[in-house]
């Protein structure tokens, strides 16, 4: 393998040269600049990258430690010491975080290389990254579409060969969604098993930090380093944390796999239902048990999350009013103007209708009507779950409904852009943890788009389905398509 192929690897093959001496931390840096340099043009996964602060890091990288001398793609939403954290808004354009974000502490300490800021929808509120404040991003699979969001730069990233691995974030689907329609693996942890300090909040009963990767091991790899409880941060959890890659490599016998009626919808696409079809027969071949379940109240699932999210959203977005840190609108009249002129000049059009919406029914009069409302039917939406777990190892469904959908083509029906998260947004609404893995490929225009496989557990239960995504993806060759941007590649 030539220096100039090495962006074509995963994080764990990397991590064998970088281990064996084979390659150094440096040029690993060196070969992947040179990669951005000649296709970020055309993609525009990076908001920013200090190559320099980058280097200094790779020359002092402890190759033995488990991701030691690995670059990592940074979603800018989460906090590294001295870089831009403007979460793609115009309101925290020129910030520089102060400190390290917990699990970039954490990557440090697995000899990781946190690389680059990449673009996302604007405070993570959007499907597809076209709210971002900053610039498009686009797919590296057909440059028309587009990567999905939020977290389509560390999507795109991965799958453009740009980034060996990336960490997003997820409020309704923002990793999963993204990584179905870039083709790579995403996972979202459970709620509370990765510590969310330092990470810019959306809707913090709901935000959970999780990975973008080519492969599962990979995934396995950067939750075994950034799992776990912080006593900084109140909702992280207290468990023991298992080492995610010691069950990879068990086959599917004896695996019960649920299949919910009300995810397999009129409205898929017929080239995805035919898909996931396939990938659950295969699953069946491979000795897993399929069982049909129900999970009645999926259909409130999207009106639920949409009101709790926002109510959320409006809260946490209070504390932008340019008066400590971001914009500033110029010459106010007095406070008010300035609050005011600073907040419509800030934020995007996607950011203040949810702040609108979620005032709204946080208000005086539709407080019970919506957002107590909302909270019980949460309720019984983690109860559908829990049920379901009472008879399968995992749930199985697609990602998302539809492959990458043109540029351009929701941002006018925000009901249609909402409707992206419709098979995510109810794992995130019950705290459970869920993977996308590349199962197909639609024929659209001439273009094949990936498809992603849902996979859905309990709980802190990401070990049973990373060994169930794993089993699927070795079994199968999805995970070695790349993209027409990756295949740039001189080892295409």
């Amino acid at each position: 393998m030539t220096g100039k192929d090495l962006p074509a690897l995963n994080i764990a093959d990397l991590q064998s040269l970088l281990r064996h001496r084979e390659v150094s931390p440096r040029e690993v840096l060196d070969v992947l600049q040179a990669r951005i340099e000649s296709v970020d043009g055309k993609i525009d996964a990076y908001l920013s990258i200090d190559f320099e602060a980058a280097a200094k890091e790779a020359e002092k990288a402890n190759v033995d430690l488990p991701l030691g001398g690995v670059p990592i793609a940074i979603k800018d939403i989460i906090s590294v010491s001295g870089e831009s954290c403007t979460c793609a808004s115009k309101i925290l354009r020129g910030y520089l975080a102060p400190y390290d974000a917990t699990v970039i502490r954490k990557l440090r300490a697995a000899g990781a290389i946190p690389f680059g800021k990449t673009n996302m929808d604007e405070f993570a509120m959007g499907s597809s990254t076209e709210n971002s404040g900053v610039k498009l991003t686009r797919n590296p699979w057909d440059l028309s579409r587009v990567p999905g969001g939020s977290s389509g730069g560390s999507a795109a990233a991965v799958a453009a060969d740009e980034a060996f691995g990336g960490l997003g974030t997820e409020t309704g689907g923002s990793i999963r969604q993204p990584a179905a329609l870039s083709g790579v693996v995403g996972l979202k942890p459970s709620y509370g098993r990765v510590s969310r300090f330092g990470v810019v909040a959306f809707a913090s009963s709901l935000d959970q930090v999780g990975t973008l990767t080519k492969t599962v091991r990979d995934s396995a790899m950067i939750m075994n380093a950034i799992a776990g409880h912080d006593p900084q941060e109140t909702t992280s959890l207290n468990e023991p944390v298992p080492d995610y890659t010691e069950e990879l490599g068990k086959d599917l016998r004896g695996a019960r796999l649920g299949l919910a009626k009300e995810y397999m919808i009129e409205g898929i696409d017929p080239q995805v239902k035919t898909a996931i079809d396939a990938a659950v027969k295969h699953m069946d071949s491979l000795g897993a048990e399929i069982i049909d379940v129900s999970l009645p109240h999926t259909d409130y699932a999207i009106a639920v999350y949409y009101i709790l999210a926002t109510a959320e959203a409006s809260a946490n977005l209070a504390r932008f009013d340019g008066v400590r840190y971001g914009h500033r609108a110029e010459h106010p009249r007095d406070l008010l103007d300035h609050y005011g002129r600073t907040r419509e000049e800030g934020f995007g059009p996607e950011v203040k209708r949810r702040i609108i919406l979620g005032t709204y029914v946080l208000s005086s009069g539709y407080y019970d009507a919506y957002y107590l409302r909302a909270q019980k039917v949460r309720e019984l939406i983690r109860q559908d779950f829990a049920k379901a777990f009472e008879k399968v190892d995992a749930l199985i469904s697609p990602t998302s409904p539809v492959p990458a959908f043109k540029l351009g083509e929701r941002t006018d029906d925000p009901l249609q852009m909402y409707l992206a998260d419709i098979f995510t947004s109810p794992a995130n609404l019950a705290g459970i943890c869920g993977i996308s893995v590349p199962c197909g490929f639609a024929d659209v225009d001439g273009h094949r788009l990936p498809i992603g496989l849902q996979l859905l557990g309990k709980a802190l239960d990401e070990a049973r389905i990373l060994q169930i995504a794993h089993a699927y993806e070795q079994s199968t060759d999805w995970h070695k398509a790349r993209s027409p941007i990756a295949a740039t590649l001189p080892n295409a």
